[in-house]
């Protein structure tokens, strides 16, 4: 099984704080995270970054998700590239037609992998991303400073401690 921190993420939103939210998320799960600001930046980055990869959005000015994905097919080393289509407009007349077409367009290994409606939770990417690229995600880093914490303060000695708990509760008020 592999890490996330060997695995490369394309996230392609023209939309900065979906663009920035879906990047954090990767990021923080581990993952080498790049990102697209519309079709034509994707198509670019995709053949500079090579990710493991891409998160896609339908609707998006320049080069819809479609036509990224179709592109992108076109290109024997990208032709199977893991593709997560991201979306707010799954069901409606912005990109219903464009989610219409992909599905009768692409098929089998060649088919995005999943579709998810936006707004999407972290945890939601996060463990998608990692089943279709069957990585072990690391334990996350709040529950290794707890343990930390505990040890460091297992040891200490009583000055240390009252020390501590003063500024622990001098935060409380």
């Amino acid at each position: 099984m592999a890490l996330a921190s060997e695995k490369k993420i394309l996230i392609v939103d023209d939309e900065p704080d979906v663009r920035n939210f879906l990047s954090v998320c990767a990021e923080d799960a581990g993952f080498i995270v790049e990102s697209a600001v519309d079709g034509e930046d994707a198509i670019a980055k995709v053949q500079s970054f090579c990710p493991d990869l891409m998160t896609l959005d339908m609707v998006m000015p320049k080069k819809s998700g479609y036509k990224v994905l179709k592109e992108i097919r076109a290109m024997e080393q990208f032709a199977q590239l893991p593709v997560i289509v991201i979306t707010a407009h799954a069901n409606d007349e912005l990109g219903s037609d464009d989610m219409s077409k992909m599905y009768a367009t692409f098929s089998g290994p060649n088919a995005p992998r999943v579709t998810l409606e936006k707004p999407i939770t972290p945890e939601k990417l996060v463990k998608t991303i990692a089943e279709i690229l069957n990585v072990d995600l690391a334990p996350s880093r709040p529950a290794m400073q707890k343990a930390e914490v505990a040890n460091l303060l297992g040891s200490a000695d009583a000055a240390t401690l009252e020390k501590v708990r003063q500024l622990l509760g001098a935060q409380d008020k």
